[in-house]
């Protein structure tokens, strides 16, 4: 039988994630008066897709951009924060407290202005406005982590949530697993409250390295459990139907795409887009990945590829510069490896590639508060599915998640957990997965998943009735299979077991929303339905499940105003 701690852990307000939004979430909280604990899988310091380090923020400041709000929210909506696929007052609402949240890290001593003043590159358009502030990153964790603590809330490491326990309609505390020791414990928590900030779905589909299952630009712990829970819990969920991609060194695979400074260009050096020529800008960079991030597959289909970062006109300040920044971010291992290998950037061009098809901005659906549909649940960061600003939108919405949740704590009494059937499901789960002593091993299921996903449900591949249908049952055969035969042998295969189990239901949602979205519309490409549907434009597909397990579809508005 699995372990069980005896003791409920009890809170008003848990934070389901470790990584800037629920560390943001916690500080807010906390400072309100709540009694806050922070459950997180891994460890603060070291967690989430800031885990090393970012180095830029999405951030308005009237005196530097201006008063018109209106023409912010055009430009910012051409970057990587905006898009078709956000709504338009959430994004508002995201920019009227990005220069709080840049004073608010400062106060914690992370490193906004590390030039001694205000400098914005990257992730825009030549011609506009440039909004992303550069900063020093690198300490952003650790700084984050001791405001939480000084703050009051209680960190909980190596403590993974997977199921948000509900009743009478609202958020009644989660169960979790502590996988600190060797042999992992089940672990009951009762609140009036919670926020999911698990990040991202990664490895739901298979990278460009499958053999290499964590050679991922974001942390490879983020598989999508918190769209999973808030899905089972029944909180909507919008747009998961359609994954994202990102882009950069192909085969070394990293994030920073906005940090280079270079030019996507064709193997002979010349320009693939028009928004860059010439010298390359510290500014502005080339945005080409941004704007069109599937240009390094379109150019393979073409015929006219590959694509290169091609840096070959920097000077030998832009270099250091360059090498400088990717430290900030986190991501120094690139530079790392041409100076291994002798590669002279100044001289060659790196090819670049799409990758790291996720489930990154899609998810949850909340409103300005950071509420989702269930009362008593929040959520922010990249597992939020209506509004963007990656890691300032996870920091905003962490803080004003805390700072609703403090309020609506005070108006509502903590109820009973042990009588919810779920508990004693997952406790039947649990021990069946620990007491097997012969079956498979996480490894199995989740490769089988991935292969699932790229043939059936693919990302970066057209689409069919046939294949949602056939993805659909192979995904429930995988998913009886693995509550058969699934076994863990430590406290760390258990966790990648129930990884595997929430992406599954995760891989299900994409491939029951994807099925009833009958027509093309960007990544999602039907080869049975070759139009885009004309008035689906500016609706966003929401989904969720009610209480026997049934998915309900709609399409609402997108809010412009």
């Amino acid at each position: 039988m699995i372990k069980v701690r005896d003791k409920i852990e009890c809170c008003d307000f848990l934070v389901v994630g470790g990584g800037m939004g629920g560390l943001e979430a916690a500080i807010a909280a906390a400072s309100g008066g709540a009694d806050v604990i922070v459950a997180e899988k891994h460890n603060t310091l070291r967690s989430g897709c800031g885990a090393n380090g970012n180095d830029h923020f999405l951030c308005y400041i009237p005196e530097i951009h201006g008063e018109d709000m209106e023409l912010v929210l055009r430009e910012v909506g051409n970057t990587l924060d905006g898009g078709p696929w956000v709504d338009i007052d959430l994004t508002r609402v995201l920019l009227k407290h990005t220069k709080e949240v840049v004073d608010r890290w400062e106060s914690y001593g992370i490193n906004m202005r590390p030039t001694g003043k205000y400098v914005f590159e990257g992730h825009s358009l030549p011609g506009q406005q440039l909004y992303h502030l550069k900063f020093d990153g690198k300490k952003q964790k650790g700084c984050l982590t001791q405001a939480a603590k000084d703050a009051g809330a209680r960190l909980m490491n190596h403590v993974l949530i997977n199921e948000i326990l509900v009743k009478d309609g609202r958020v009644a505390g989660a169960i979790g697993v502590d996988i600190s020791e060797e042999e992992p414990e089940m672990v009951l928590f009762q609140c009036k409250a919670a926020i999911l900030c698990a990040g991202m779905g990664l490895r739901l589909y298979p990278q460009q390295n499958p053999t290499y299952m964590f050679n991922l630009p974001g942390c490879p712990a983020d598989v999508g459990s918190g769209h999973s829970m808030a899905l089972r819990a029944g909180a909507k969920l919008v747009n998961i139907d359609i994954p994202n991609v990102h882009a950069g060194p192909k085969y070394f695979m990293r994030g920073g795409k906005g940090t280079w400074i270079g030019i996507s260009s064709t193997i002979d050096g010349k320009p693939v887009t028009p928004y860059v020529t010439g010298k390359p800008s510290r500014a502005t960079g080339d945005v080409t990945a941004d704007v069109w991030p599937s240009v390094y597959l379109d150019k393979m289909l073409d015929g006219t590829g590959p694509v290169f970062m091609n840096c070959t006109e920097l000077d030998d300040d832009d270099v250091e510069y360059m090498r400088w920044a990717f430290e900030c971010e986190g991501i120094g291992s690139i530079f790392e490896y041409f100076d291994q290998r002798g590669i002279d950037i100044q001289k060659e061009m790196i090819e670049f590639g799409v990758f790291n098809c996720t489930m990154n901005n899609v998810g949850v659906e909340i409103n300005e508060k950071a509420e989702s549909s269930l009362p008593g649940l929040y959520a922010a960061g990249n597992q939020v599915g209506n509004v963007r600003g990656n890691l300032a939108g996870a920091a905003v919405f962490g803080m004003l998640a805390g700072r609703s949740a403090a309020e609506y704590v005070k108006t509502v009494a903590h109820q009973s957990i042990e009588d919810i059937p779920l508990v004693e499901e997952k406790k039947a789960l649990f021990s069946a997965i620990w007491d097997r002593v012969d079956g498979a091993h996480w490894k199995e299921p989740a490769s089988t998943l991935q292969q699932i996903m790229n043939d059936y449900a693919p990302a970066l591949k057209p689409r069919t009735e046939n294949l949602f249908r056939v993805c659909i049952k192979y995904l429930a055969d995988l998913k009886k299979l693995c509550y058969a035969e699934l076994m863990a042998e430590n406290s760390h295969e258990f966790m990648r077991c129930l990884e595997v189990l929430d992406q599954i239901d995760l891989g299900e949602a994409v491939a029951v929303t994807g099925r009833h979205r009958k027509e093309s519309r960007g990544r999602h490409q039907r080869a049975d339905y070759k139009f885009t549907d004309l008035t689906l434009n500016n609706k966003f597909m929401v989904v969720h499940k009610d209480g026997a397990g049934e998915y309900h579809m709609e399409y609402r508005p997108r809010h412009m105003r």
